[in-house]
């Protein structure tokens, strides 16, 4: 490779990675062909971009990112084969990938791929016993749904409240009326 292409993958890496804040780096050491062309395909469906990229150029392209702070990456994250994953919505869907992925393939003591490092709107989640909390995670949409139903319990509360009471308050009324005729 080429110096020249060398820059092209970076520059285009750092672009990827400014506009998608949600990516996984992954390890498939290990994967034959036929199990690697798979997880693309799954990947693929669910509508995942993954490419494989050599440490060195991922590297460039976080520094040239300018966000956030990726130094815990260098030691543990960027290190053997690598993989990334860009989920440009939903940040737990490359983790619901993962986990689909592993239990089709049905190695327990060996799952692959395996999640060296995932950044979520540059939060760092580091090793492959992330991935459970990073497939719980709540995207963005359900949390402000979370909010919403939050504020209007109360409201809808003391307006239910109110409806009963009223018409409690008209049977009372009604039977007095009748009382007195």
């Amino acid at each position: 490779m080429t110096r020249e292409e060398k820059f092209a993958i970076v520059e285009e890496l750092t672009e990827k990675l400014s506009n998608t804040p949600n990516f996984y780096i992954t390890d498939a050491a290990g994967m034959t062909v036929e199990q690697t062309n798979d997880f693309r395909r799954l990947c693929f469906q669910k509508g995942i971009e993954y490419r494989v990229v050599k440490n060195s150029l991922i590297k460039k392209a976080l520094i040239g990112l300018g966000k956030g702070d990726f130094s815990s990456f260098d030691g543990t994250v960027l290190k053997g084969f690598s993989g990334i994953m860009f989920s440009p919505e939903n940040p737990k869907l490359p983790a619901e990938v993962l986990k689909e992925f592993r239990k089709k393939s049905g190695k327990k003591d060996n799952p692959k791929p395996l999640l060296k490092g995932a950044s979520i709107d540059f939060d760092l989640f580091i090793g492959d016993n992330q991935l459970d909390t990073l497939a719980n995670l709540k995207s963005k949409a359900d949390l402000i749904g979370d909010v919403i139903g939050l504020l209007q319990s109360p409201a809808n509360n003391v307006i239910g409240a109110l409806q009963s009471g009223g018409n409690i308050l008209h049977g009372v009324l009604k039977t007095l009326e009748e009382k007195g005729q």
